[in-house]
């Protein structure tokens, strides 16, 4: 594994538990201002600023636990996939990324499969 591919699983990492936390700067800090943030059979939000109002208006408050199980990398491309657990929900989710370029890379789309049990 290279170096250029750990730093982008770090990222991606880092970025996932920024999001479930609801870190609103972090993930501002992380995407492109023109980003397409498309969750598959809901909405497609064009723009950072979609992104960040959408973020804050997710429910902070409730506890939020984290498992990522695999990330992969590729050039531009990750994903990323694992569970998020709301309170007795689970939330599992499959990630799509696409980076702006290899070096300090942002995410410039991002698209999200899913499924709740």
């Amino acid at each position: 594994m290279n170096d250029m591919t750990t730093e982008k699983e770090k990222f991606l990492r880092e970025f996932n538990e920024a999001f479930v936390a609801g870190d609103v700067d972090f993930v501002a800090e992380s995407i492109t201002d023109d980003i397409q943030s498309h969750m598959v059979g809901d909405q497609l939000l064009e723009g950072k600023d979609a992104v960040v109002q959408r973020l804050n208006s997710m429910d902070a408050e409730k506890h939020h636990d984290l498992t990522i199980d695999k990330i992969i990398t590729h050039g531009k491309t990750a994903s990323v996939n694992g569970v998020i657990t709301v309170e007795s929900k689970k939330i599992h989710f499959c990630d799509v990324y696409e980076f702006n370029s290899f070096k300090n890379p942002k995410i410039k789309k991002l698209t999200a499969y899913v499924i709740e049990e």
